[in-house]
């Protein structure tokens, strides 16, 4: 059994994803006067939401990037200790090359975040009941931020959460259930809440590396100590590392190629072959019953995440083995032993908790299919992710799953909906024949994002007591 997460001192977020709460709004944050900005920090620190709350009416939850603890007045050596990654940022040239950032997605095209643009420090994530109630909740804390010298670099608005994301798909259905922090469920599907929550035991029984100070450089006891015994101060305990990609999604290009790719020999379209190929590339259908158990349609396994590929589906007959949700999360289809608890123990380290949300106005698939484009309209998602190791985590998920050419004996094959740059290969396992869908055209498209540290809510009022 994992350590019992002091859930008081944990951020909402990490928690739930405040699907009650339909509006919210991103504020990516520059601090421009130090000393102002740990004052703004302590008049905020007591309104953030903790993980024990089921907030009906708002909520608050802010994380800091390395730039944005250094400007408070974080120790360097102190700094060194948070992981390489989260400190060199998610727009370090070898980082995008090896997330696939490149060409018209590299850092230098993004509207916020990239090099060229100005350095991120902090992101306010503001959660409310709807519209007004944001409007109201934005106004008061855009005012605070301008009070105390804090610039909003952009206002990152949202859609109500509803439950499909743009593309037509069901979301949020494979979660981790997270121990001690979640309602119970198959062990297949729990994971040691230390992968998500600094200062906690995870899926190798180890405390993930975090940023500990020398017990007289807290005299006040704000933070928590160390729970292996050191008797220093632990900064990182009851926090996560937030990644946060802004991506817009091509709607109205996903169902006309699908359209294309799937008309008969007189040129003529039909929604059910179109809707069937999109549910091989996804792996799921629309509505959200999985491939694996599902080969048709059934609206009873909509949010079916119970199942294995290798006991179900170990060829990809059903769902292919290019398919964005197989190889984002291949449960018991990993080497050495595909099938075993040895495999599914490999997957647990490479789980995250997804809280993101989209934005835009939505497109149904008629309404794709009746305009040459998207309009003048962007949409997409803001793929947040926790986790407490990103390299382990969400970057290996999105360099050796997704963007993995050869994922799992596939050639040339990344992942078909989120990974291709353009012009990929998509292959449908068959028996006798497979079908390859050629000429695959890139749908998602990256304008912005950055790695944060998500704080305890008393390493929020440690940093806010930092000395100027």
């Amino acid at each position: 059994m994992a350590d019992a997460l002091e859930s008081a001192d944990v951020q909402g977020i990490v928690a739930r994803a405040y699907p009650e709460l339909e509006a919210a709004t991103y504020l990516p944050l520059s601090i421009g006067d130090a000393a102002a900005a740990r004052r703004w920090l302590g008049s905020v620190a007591g309104a953030v939401t903790p993980a024990t709350e089921r907030p009906e009416a708002v909520a608050l939850n802010l994380a800091l990037t390395g730039s944005g603890l250094a400007r408070l007045g974080l120790a360097e050596e102190v700094l060194r200790m948070f992981s390489m990654p989260f400190l060199e940022g998610l727009a370090v040239g070898p980082r995008s090359r090896a997330l696939g950032d490149v060409g018209p997605d590299a850092p230098a095209r993004w509207a916020w975040g990239g090099p060229r643009e100005p350095e991120v420090d902090a992101i306010l994530m503001l959660y409310a009941r709807d519209d007004a109630a944001l409007a109201t909740l934005v106004e008061e804390h855009g005012r605070a931020l301008a009070d105390h010298g804090l610039s909003v670099l952009v206002r990152l608005e949202t859609s109500h959460v509803g439950g499909h994301e743009p593309f037509g798909f069901r979301d949020g259905i494979s979660q981790p259930i997270v121990e001690g922090l979640s309602k119970s469920g198959p062990e297949a599907n729990t994971v040691r809440n230390g992968e998500f929550v600094l200062g906690y035991p995870n899926e190798y029984g180890l405390y993930t590396d975090r940023p500990t100070l020398d017990p007289g450089a807290d005299p006040e006891g704000v933070l928590p100590r160390d729970p292996q015994g050191s008797g220093r101060a632990d900064l990182g305990r009851n926090g996560s590392y937030l990644v946060f990609r802004q991506l817009a999604q091509d709607v109205a290009g996903f169902w006309s190629f699908l359209d294309g790719a799937t008309r008969d020999d007189r040129g003529e379209g039909d929604a059910g072959r179109r809707r069937a190929l999109a549910a091989k590339i996804v792996g799921r259908w629309p509505d959200g019953a999985p491939l694996a158990l599902a080969p048709e349609d059934d609206p009873a396994l909509a949010t079916a995440n119970d199942f294995g590929y290798h006991r179900e589906d170990p060829h990809g007959l059903r769902c292919p083995i290019g398919a964005h949700v197989r190889r984002s999360h291949p449960r018991d289809s990993l080497d050495p032993s595909p099938g075993s608890a040895e495999s599914i123990a490999v997957g647990k380290r490479h789980r995250i908790l997804r809280r993101g949300r989209k934005y835009g106005p939505p497109l149904s698939e008629e309404e794709a299919l009746a305009r040459a484009s998207g309009g003048e309209d962007e949409r997409g998602l803001h793929f947040i992710c926790l986790n407490g190791n990103i390299a382990r985590q969400f970057e290996f998920i999105q360099h050796t799953w997704q963007s993995n050419p050869n994922f799992a004996g596939l050639y040339g094959e990344p992942d078909p909906l989120v990974a291709t740059a353009g012009g990929a290969t998509f292959t449908i396992p068959g028996d006798p024949v497979r079908r390859r869908v050629t000429g695959v055209p890139s749908f998602v498209s990256v304008r912005g994002g950055a790695y944060f540290f998500l704080p305890g809510l008393r390493a929020l009022r440690y940093l806010a007591a930092l000395p100027g």
